[in-house]
């Protein structure tokens, strides 16, 4: 059963429209994200759900409920809805307990203490409730925005690229704790970024935007295999284009090799295309394949990303264990191994 429902919904700043009928659907207990470049408009599309930018046209409904369309809008507070900002937005003068439990004053004392408590325990800050926002690091900060939100016990959260101030560790450990945190208490989530590293480690669902549209709503492993356009390909992951040609069914042949796999863009025979090689795609292999000049290196811990150039003057990316550690103008021998086909018109 579908928690949000999002219907062909407009967004305009000004006369200028920013979201542009755009639709999807989010099941409960899902986490699903929204990812694409600064200005493509997902935070204002986050807002909307939120309840803090007016439809142009379209409608939103939480649990069934319309909440959102032109003309009318259940106020904010009133859509069992909680949201953590990109900023965290504590407030500087409460305590860590009273931040949590700030959205549920109404509650009795004693249920109230209980929850905040389970709650502190829960994000791992359980001798925390005395001290001050001032006082916690930038990942334990988000940990209590985390639970004041999830405080209230809304139908759906919603995240405004909420690790992009953390470090990369800091923001990994925590993408992967709040993810379980969320599995387990069955809440519904979706979260914007920029980032598909986030988007990739705490989603299920990831709807890829650009120009206020989403151009694919996939799980990732079917956007970084199967992006239905050149933007979603070149947007997901590493990777060049190389030019090609359908020779027969199912087979593109390129300067670097012949590539196996059904593609929705090749269509004929003859057929001129642009085929994406990710670094995964071409593998070391001192027994065969073809002779490259190592032109770029990037150290990424367990892999190096090497930036190859070939004789006839081709540029790859292609992923090396850590412990070759060649050097810049070094000969390695790679060869081409693509196991999916992603293929677009020239």
């Amino acid at each position: 059963m579908n928690l949000l429902e999002i219907r062909s919904i407009v967004c305009k700043h000004d006369s200028r429209v920013t979201v542009d009928k755009l639709s999807f659907d989010v099941s409960r207990g899902s986490l699903s994200c929204l990812l694409g470049p600064s200005g493509c408009g997902k935070t204002t599309v986050l807002r909307a759900i939120a309840g803090f930018h007016a439809l142009a046209h379209g409608e939103i409904r939480i649990d069934g409920r319309l909440v959102s369309k032109p003309g009318f809008s259940v106020a904010p507070e009133k859509r069992r809805v909680g949201m953590v900002f990109q900023d965290r937005a504590l407030f500087p003068h409460l305590t860590v307990f009273d931040n949590v439990g700030f959205g549920i004053r109404a509650m009795s004392a004693d249920r109230r203490n209980r929850q905040v408590q389970q709650l502190l325990q829960k994000i791992g800050l359980p001798e925390m409730g005395e001290r001050y926002p001032h006082e916690l690091s930038g990942g334990q900060q988000q940990r209590v925005a985390l639970a004041r939100a999830l405080a209230p016990n809304p139908d759906l959260i919603l995240l405004d690229e909420p690790f992009s101030n953390l470090d990369i560790e800091t923001r990994e450990r925590l993408g992967y704790e709040v993810r379980d945190i969320f599995k387990e208490q069955g809440t519904t989530c979706v979260l914007v970024t920029h980032d598909q590293n986030d988007a990739f480690a705490l989603c299920d669902d990831v709807g890829v935007m650009c120009a206020g549209r989403i151009l694919q709503w996939d799980t990732p492993y079917n956007l970084y295999h199967e992006p239905a356009s050149r933007f979603v390909a070149d947007f997901i992951g590493d990777g060049v284009f190389l030019p090609g040609r359908l020779v027969e069914s199912g087979v593109v042949e390129t300067r670097l090799g012949r590539i196996l796999g059904k593609s929705s863009h090749t269509r004929y025979v003859g057929d001129a295309l642009e085929v994406l090689v990710r670094p995964d795609d071409i593998v070391p292999d001192d027994e065969g394949g073809f002779d490259a000049t190592i032109v770029r290196k990037a150290f990424k811990g367990a892999d190096i990303l090497y930036t190859l150039k070939t004789g006839d003057g081709i540029h790859v990316l292609s992923l090396f264990p850590s412990h070759a550690n060649h050097k810049l103008g070094d000969t390695v021998r790679v060869r081409l191994q693509a196991d999916h086909l992603v293929a677009f018109p020239q």
